[in-house]
């Protein structure tokens, strides 16, 4: 039987969800995504892939995920209306597209940007939570902006990687590293001052972005140094970083498929 691909583009809010993969007995995001479209397929055979897992608690402005089907897709949009219209509040489909079979979203090179929104300083009001993580401590901004920089470049991340065995490749390229004012997101409850930590690359290791972002909190506490952070980056080192920051603070923004 012939096959038929198609790449959707989606945005969501994961503040309730158990993160992407599917888990017994937690609602997931690709839970819900394959609820709605079994629904609205009738039945049909379909199959879905993502083109990368985000944690619990993690939100995406434009995440992808690849669906293969034995019928075509006869209206694009009229089918976007459909999903959407079945989809909960929190998940929003942005765009379809048709693909050849020569695609494959997981293994198809790609460019991730991730953003990291949080504030320092005072209580915020709740409604930040979902995706603004607070420090309620001073933070050093400027030197926590310079040391951003250290992670561009290709590097030796082992310090930075989840649970990390002997058998990992650690030597990654971080594209872009810049932490700078938040002119993105605003709402009337935000505080004054926010700020954003842009990463770029073409991989990331298990809560990377997290360990980078907490390891700059960390600075900007004073409890690290920029010498400490630059010995982390060294090849073979052993350097733990501890701190992850929050989960709800981390924005998948972009996927760039090349």
């Amino acid at each position: 039987m012939k096959k038929y691909f198609y790449v959707f583009t989606i945005q969501y809010l994961g503040y309730r969800f158990h993160g992407w993969q599917k888990q017994p007995n937690v609602k997931t995001l690709h839970l819900m995504v394959d609820r709605t479209l079994n629904f609205i397929l009738e039945g049909k055979r379909f199959k879905s892939l993502s083109s990368g897992r985000t944690d619990a608690m993690v939100s995406a402005e434009n995440a992808a995920f690849e669906l293969f089907l034995f019928d075509p897709i006869e209206d694009h949009e009229a089918f976007l209306d459909l999903f959407n219209h079945n989809l909960p509040q929190d998940i929003r489909a942005t765009s379809i597209r048709e693909v050849n079979a020569e695609f494959n979203i997981i293994n198809h090179s790609k460019i991730k940007e991730y953003l990291y929104l949080f504030t320092f300083g005072e209580k915020c009001h709740p409604f930040c939570a979902p995706i603004m993580t607070t420090i309620l401590d001073d933070l050093d901004i400027h030197v926590m902006k310079q040391a951003a920089k250290l992670f561009e470049g290709e590097h030796y991340f082992k310090s930075y990687c989840y649970k990390p065995t002997d058998q990992g490749i650690y030597n990654r390229e971080i594209l872009l590293c810049e932490l700078v004012e938040n002119t993105i997101y605003s709402a009337n409850f935000f505080p004054k001052n926010s700020y954003i930590l842009r990463v770029k690359g073409k991989g990331f290791m298990r809560n990377q972005i997290r360990l980078m972002m907490g390891t700059l909190i960390d600075l900007g506490k004073g409890k690290l140094t920029i010498e400490a952070i630059k010995t982390s980056l060294l090849p073979n080192n052993n350097t733990r970083m501890e701190y992850i920051a929050p989960a709800s603070g981390l924005i998948l923004n972009k996927i760039e498929f090349e």
